[in-house]
């Protein structure tokens, strides 16, 4: 802690401590009397006579102020001055002299002594030390001042130095975002520009494969063999028209909605892919091949990630308003953090061998039927995709715009896929 004399101001409560350099006992006794009366602050003053007494008082003792005689017989004033100055530079140094020159006193002051008064002049000795002592307040208040404000210009700088830091490791991930984004776009143009090119191609030979079917149907005869063919090649051109509207961003269209047997619909696919399914009878409205396209790649998932049939299950359940159907598999699940994503258009799990699509045609067309999709974890370890379907309005049930219901079991091939290769599984 610095010592107060050496900022030239006393303390609170603290007196003023004086330091006279006189070899005169008389001088010092009129010196000491015009500034114990005079001064607003109690004052202890110490006389030295000598070069010697007068350094040491400056170290074992430091002054507030120091009053000087400029003549003694074996030192003088000046010399006291830069003594002083060497130790305590912040502490007035006012020369008391019984005569001095005008040229002398103004070398004095030049050379930084705080003031002089003559002896016969004493009155001028308390305002001149007053004087002193507020100039070296104002000089510490300022010095404080300046020293807060280099302080908070230096706090100032380093938080600017953190801003463009800051500011700077953004930019950089702006960038690194910006080059992500711009892969991104690029490997989804790509994907969008394969899909559509694959499904343009694909439309070509599917053409042609329908003039074969109708040709070899006309010349053979109506078979079993020839409606399944038929059926397979109709299933596949929806399939490619779904690539096709989703490589451009189009939702799945074209559901003709029909009264349909759902409990049918499912146990073709069961016996399709040798995957238990229900019994009974359960009416909805809804497009057939459409939902045999949402259950046929439901089960093909199911038994691609389960690696068998007899790991997946197909059930279902009324509900208020709405049928429940559930693809149930005891394979690995889906992690929680792939739930929320694993129906984004293109997104594609730990199974490479998917264009990250079919759940996304489900989905749209489980949301044109007003039904929704979701998948949960079933108990003992797998996944279990729900499909809830509404059931139809009383007023549909005796008619309305609706066409009516193929007879299920003359022409449930019409309407669902019936063998193992059925098109509409796309993950």
């Amino acid at each position: 802690m610095t010592h107060p004399a050496t900022q030239g101001v006393p303390g609170e409560g603290e007196a003023l401590r004086i330091l006279h350099l006189e070899d005169s006992e008389l001088d010092h006794e009129l010196v000491t009397m015009h500034v114990e009366t005079d001064l607003p602050w109690p004052v202890e003053i110490t006389r030295v006579e000598d070069e010697p007494g007068f350094l040491d008082a400056l170290s074992s003792s430091p002054p507030h102020l120091i009053l000087s005689d400029f003549a003694l017989p074996s030192y003088d004033g000046l010399s006291a001055y830069r003594a002083a100055h060497q130790r305590l530079p912040k502490v007035p140094f006012i020369i008391v002299t019984g005569a001095m020159g005008e040229e002398t006193a103004v070398d004095t002051l030049r050379e930084g002594v705080t003031d002089y008064i003559l002896k016969q002049r004493l009155e001028r000795l308390a305002p001149s030390i007053r004087r002193a002592i507020a100039e070296v307040e104002s000089r510490i208040r300022r010095e404080r001042a300046e020293q807060e404000i280099r302080q908070l210009n230096l706090s100032l700088q380093a938080r600017l130095e953190e801003v463009e830091r800051l500011r700077n490791t953004a930019e950089r991930q702006s960038q690194r975002l910006e080059i992500q984004a711009k892969q991104l776009e690029e490997a989804l143009n790509l994907q969008k520009t394969f899909l559509a090119e694959t499904s343009h191609e694909l439309r070509t030979p599917l053409t042609a494969l329908h003039g074969y079917l109708r040709r070899a149907e006309r010349e053979a005869g109506g078979s079993q063999t020839l409606l399944d063919a038929q059926r397979v090649a109709e299933n596949m051109t929806r399939l490619v028209n779904d690539l096709l509207q989703l490589s451009r961003g189009e939702l799945v269209q074209s559901i003709e909605m029909h009264f349909m047997n759902l409990g049918q619909l499912l146990r073709q696919v069961g016996r399709d892919y040798g995957v238990k399914a229900p019994d009974g009878v359960f009416e909805i409205v809804g497009d057939p091949g459409r939902l045999n396209q949402v259950f046929i790649n439901l089960v093909t998932n199911a038994i691609r990630v389960t690696g068998s049939p007899d790991k997946v299950a197909l059930e279902i359940s009324p509900r208020p308003g709405e049928l429940e159907v559930r693809v149930v598999d005891h394979g690995p699940g889906v992690p929680d953090a792939v739930k929320p994503r694993i129906f984004d258009k293109f997104y594609r799990g730990k199974e490479a061998g998917s264009a990250g699509l079919g759940l996304t045609i489900a989905q749209q067309v489980v949301t044109a039927h007003g039904g929704t999709i979701d998948v949960v974890d079933t108990p003992g370890g797998g996944a279990t995709f729900r499909v809830r379907l509404p059931l139809p309005e009383e007023d549909d049930e005796t008619g309305g715009d609706l066409e009516p219901s193929v007879d299920p079991d003359d022409a449930a091939d019409a309407r669902t896929g019936n063998t193992p290769d059925a098109p509409g599984a796309l993950a």
